[in-house]
């Protein structure tokens, strides 16, 4: 049985069903090229992304800028980390990142179908296309897509509703050993959250990794949560808490500052050492008559101001990493500073608090008011990989639902929702003349290659897997997916896709299609003179030792 829909060979006899024949000129052919180089840029990408995409879906060793080796199969993660040079790859990716931002997730759908329309652009170009009709029979084979997508949706989640089910084919495409609990974790918070009025706030639930234990001893704790200790005397505020955030350290200057002093006689030592004393005391004493409580400190702290901090009631907290750092900062509502001076704004809490996790400790804000984080997720884990790959799992939950709070329609996974759209545009574009119904054919099969994708990723024989759903497509059983096993009923299995999301993702992806099809060059400004030397600087080292270079035709540094 056949599931493919035309290939290149019998595009010519449906162009010539056109009342305007189209044939090939000295224009279009020029133009072909550049088409051309931008189907290499992005199936460049598509290949790269192509293994993680799915439930089933492989992981990559990461090696970023800075020398860190992540293992993810995140393809955000991946794409963030790659040095592009092709704008095609480059706009391909910001397009990527435009979905991640928006919606969540998404990001490998939208370079795998990108990839897989230009795929199809390029033999309808080597068919005789023209490039405008080419731009506007995909711009209505999108229009088409979006206008039916709705009519997929056979489920929607109710609004007294356990969102489990709902979140979990969503979360369930990370690598994460026990999907079921932490799929549980993420349903209870954005339950408890949830206005009475049906509105959520995602930004009220925070989540905090810890190491340590396992996945199965995270929990849900209220208030926001990091990751911290307190270090001195003061080891909460229990009433009215006043913030102040510094990323420096907290007493005199490091030893390996660039600043040098110069002393030439032990009195004027002794007065450098008093007077730098003075001035930490004066620095304490100032955020004490601001009425700071609490100071978080990303950096040393040294242990004669904190005693001073201790006597001024004031609770030190010692941070561990930077990001958690601008959390607070865009939480609270006051400036992270690089100086021990009192912030103009301080941030308010109701109260600030230590708790021991097990091995590990950390810090709790809490707050009384609605539009501040109430509840927060404390994953645990043996590894930093398994904690990231359940960070992501636990904020694609949670954007997840977000997107079902504002629209609860859900369609068919597994690449069921795919084969049905091919289904229809297929059947359409049979019935169409002119350029029309090769771009409707061209959508169809490249919608087809997602649902190949993931029975290629989960083991499976492509073509009988593919031969099977599409003679249920046929039968107008559109509820067909791909499993781990085989075809499966998605509405058995409870595999979901949000609709936001979905009609985001095809929107994005035809977007920068359509915007790439009517590229007529590649124009690069010309180098400066420093420039210049530089680039000529790495072509002579790079002919002395070829290994160091690693970039293939299209741009991306791998």
């Amino acid at each position: 049985m056949d599931t493919r829909g035309p290939l290149a060979p019998e595009l010519p006899q449906l162009l010539h069903r056109s009342p305007q024949p189209c044939a090939w000129t000295p224009g279009a052919r020029a133009g072909e090229k550049n088409v051309l180089s931008s189907t290499a840029a992005a199936q460049a990408l598509a290949t790269l992304i192509r293994p993680c995409y799915g439930p089933h879906g492989r992981q990559k060793l990461l090696v970023t800028a800075t020398g860190e080796t992540v293992c993810t199969g995140c393809a955000t993660a991946i794409l963030r980390a790659l040095e592009l040079e092709h704008p095609a790859a480059w706009l391909l990716r910001e397009a990527s990142h435009t979905q991640a931002e928006s919606r969540g997730d998404g990001t490998a759908f939208v370079v795998l179908l990108a990839g897989a329309l230009l795929e199809q652009a390029e033999l309808l170009l080597r068919a005789g296309l023209p490039r405008a009709q080419l731009r506007g029979s995909y711009a209505a084979a999108t229009t088409e897509v979006l206008a039916t997508l709705p009519s997929l949706a056979v489920r929607s989640l109710g609004p007294l509703e356990d969102p489990f089910w709902a979140l979990y084919s969503v979360m369930n495409t990370h690598t994460v050993t026990q999907t079921d609990f932490l799929t549980k974790l993420v349903a209870h918070a954005c339950w408890a959250i949830r206005e009475l009025d049906g509105t959520f706030k995602p930004e009220r639930i925070g989540v905090c990794t810890l190491r340590g234990a396992t996945l199965g001893d995270s929990c849900l704790l209220p208030g926001l949560v990091v990751a911290g200790k307190p270090c001195g005397q003061v080891t909460m505020v229990l009433r009215g808490a006043r913030v102040a955030l510094f990323a420096c350290p907290f007493g005199p200057a490091s030893s390996n500052a660039p600043a040098t002093a110069r002393l030439s006689s032990p009195e004027e030592l002794n007065k450098f050492r008093k007077g730098s004393e003075q001035r930490i005391e004066k620095q304490v004493s100032q955020l004490a008559d601001m009425g700071i409580n609490v100071v978080v400190v990303w950096g040393e702290i040294d242990e004669k101001t904190l005693l001073r901090a201790d006597r001024s009631g004031i609770m030190v907290i010692e941070a561990k990493s930077r990001r958690e750092m601008v959390y607070l900062s865009e939480v609270l509502g006051t400036p992270l500073l690089s100086y021990l001076v009192p912030p103009l704004v301080p941030g308010k809490c109701l109260r600030v608090y230590g708790q021991e996790l097990g091995e590990s400790l950390a810090v709790v804000f809490e707050w009384d008011c609605p539009s501040s984080p109430a509840l927060t997720l404390i994953l645990r884990g043996a590894t930093t990989e398994g904690l990231r790959g359940a960070e992501q799992a636990a904020y694609h939950g949670i954007d997840a639902y977000s997107q079902l709070c504002q629209d609860p329609r859900l369609l068919p996974g597994a690449g069921a929702t795919e084969m049905a759209l091919a289904k229809i545009l297929s059947e359409k574009g049979r019935k169409l003349d002119g350029p029309e119904g090769p771009a409707f054919l061209a959508f169809a099969q490249a919608l087809r290659s997602l649902p190949e994708t993931l029975a290629q990723n989960a083991g499976l024989a492509v073509a009988g897997v593919m031969a099977e759903m599409y003679g249920a497509h046929q039968a107008g059983n559109f509820l067909i997916g791909v499993g781990e096993e085989g075809i499966i009923n998605v509405a058995q299995e409870q595999v979901w896709d949000t609709l936001m999301a979905k009609a985001q993702g095809l929107r994005v992806a035809a977007d920068v299609v359509l915007q790439l099809v009517t590229v007529d060059e590649v124009v690069v400004a010309k180098k400066s003179p420093t420039q210049q030397q530089d680039l000529n600087s790495d072509s002579k080292k790079a002919k002395k030792c070829p290994s160091l270079v690693r970039k293939n035709s299209f741009g991306i540094n791998k």
